[in-house]
């Protein structure tokens, strides 16, 4: 990408000099000697970077520094000054100028400066560009997939989206973004004009899910809504219902879904009516299913059901390509947030990056730069501003170190997972959500397997 500076300045020898530096420098160099001929050229030549003499023939600097921030906010203008008018200098960084040198100054000056500018225009440019391709195809949200491996899922996920009616199963670690896949998809399909309903078959008891599946009837069973309740099936009506987290669905569960997927049909709970169920299903998880179905955990025919087109999301750290892109995609929306400027990332940090395992993926990431921004000051994200990223890489090799031992007699695997829940729930204190983070797994899932083995505890 070849940056283009405008240089607006009377002074013919130092007009020249820039010109022939930035010129040599590998930018495209456009001058004028005027306030007025500034401003034509801006116009006309839609720079992206502009130095700007404060003392000019005819409209001054200030007046040509407000007229361009009317119409680009954002342009990064450096106001270029004698040393007695630095006060001056002060004033039009309060209007909006970038930054202000100081003649006489060296060439050296002007490059770190003008670096330091189009740090903030070529991350800007990036991010537009990642927008672009997102708004093109998905309205939601940006999926911002750089790697081959990404590439082909995307690519996979286009061409479903076309089969309104094709089940789809995704399958991913947590975190890696599978419920915006999904979104992406019915964005893409004809459906995309209804809505996208998700559920959560982790989160939801398991005497409770076919009522928030299905809806109830008024005065179904006793604490009934006395208007009764629409289901998620019924919400979705000619959109896409998202079933996420598919393999935490207790056995009736996964009877009552398979019902609506060879069917097409469901009956409220306490309703006599049959309805219809127009909806296309896209089922998520983060296990594998092929091996849930050889323990008996998941039924075979839901799986064959569920799994007509598989789309396997890699993990972050199988596709590296994707990880400064979308480090530089969160930096650019928490700026925004947080009232930031970071521009740019150093190479310690770059390498830091880029080095370390993002075993919580994309979810993880995004939490990462969101406590730099928020945290943080400066314009560069610097290397020390990861150290906390090798304390959490310690405490997880710490918990790898952990081997099973398993007694010639064997163990009954169930009872094994419940006194762990309960000796992590004890621990702290009942709380579920820090129980659910020191056995690796989410609140939701905790809350199901609590559920299976008949764990009561509250917070």
């Amino acid at each position: 990408m070849q940056f283009k500076i405008l240089v607006i300045d009377d002074e013919p020898i130092l007009r020249d000099s820039l010109e022939v530096a930035l010129r040599t420098s590998g930018y495209e160099a456009i001058v004028a000697r005027t306030g007025e001929e500034g401003l034509e050229q801006y116009k006309n030549e839609n720079p992206d970077l502009i130095l700007l003499d404060h003392w000019l023939p005819g409209i001054n600097g200030d007046e040509v520094l407000r007229r361009i921030r009317e119409k680009d906010p954002e342009i990064p203008i450096i106001i270029m000054t004698a040393q007695g008018s630095i006060e001056m200098a002060v004033n039009s960084m309060k209007m909006g100028a970038f930054d202000f040198l100081v003649k006489p100054f060296e060439l050296d000056q002007v490059e770190d400066l003008i670096k330091k500018g189009l740090d903030r225009v070529r991350l800007k440019k990036e991010v537009e560009w990642l927008r672009a391709q997102y708004q093109e195809k998905f309205r939601s949200g940006g999926i911002i997939g750089v790697s081959q491996k990404m590439k082909d899922v995307l690519g996979l996920a286009e061409r479903v989206a076309q089969g309104s009616e094709t089940t789809v199963l995704v399958e991913g670690e947590t975190g890696t973004g599978k419920e915006l896949l999904a979104e992406y998809i019915h964005f893409l399909s004809p459906r995309s004009s209804f809505p996208f309903i998700p559920i959560n078959c982790g989160a939801i008891p398991k005497d409770l899910f076919e009522s928030e599946l299905f809806g109830y009837e008024k005065g179904a069973f006793t604490g009934a809504l006395e208007k009764g309740k629409i289901g998620k099936v019924e919400a979705a009506e000619k959109g896409t219902l998202f079933l996420d987290e598919v393999g935490e669905l207790s056995p009736p569960a996964q009877v009552k879904v398979l019902r609506v997927l060879e069917e097409k049909e469901y009956f409220k709970v306490g309703g006599v009516e049959k309805k219809k169920a127009d909806v296309r299903i896209i089922a998520a998880t983060n296990k594998d299913l092929e091996s849930e179905v050889k323990k008996g955990n998941f039924r075979d025919d839901l799986y064959f059901r569920l799994n007509v087109v598989k789309l396997s999301i890699p993990p972050l750290r199988e596709r590296k390509e994707d990880i400064l892109p979308l480090f530089r995609f969160f930096v650019e929306r928490f700026n925004e947030q947080f009232k930031k400027r970071f521009v740019q990332i150093s190479k310690e940090a770059e390498e830091r990056i880029l080095s370390y395992p993002w075993l919580g993926n994309i979810r993880e990431l995004r939490n990462t730069v969101e406590r730099i921004v928020l945290l943080e000051k400066g314009d560069i994200i610097l290397g020390k501003h990861l150290v906390f990223l090798s304390e959490k890489e310690g405490q997880v090799e710490k918990r790898m170190e952990f081997k099973p031992i398993i007694p010639p007699q064997g163990i009954v695997l169930d009872e094994v997972e419940k006194q762990y829940i309960c000796e992590a729930l004890k621990m702290k204190k009942g709380n579920k959500l820090q129980a659910a983070k020191m056995l690796g797994i989410s609140r939701s899932a905790l809350l199901y397997r609590m559920a299976k083995y008949g764990i009561k505890m509250v917070d």
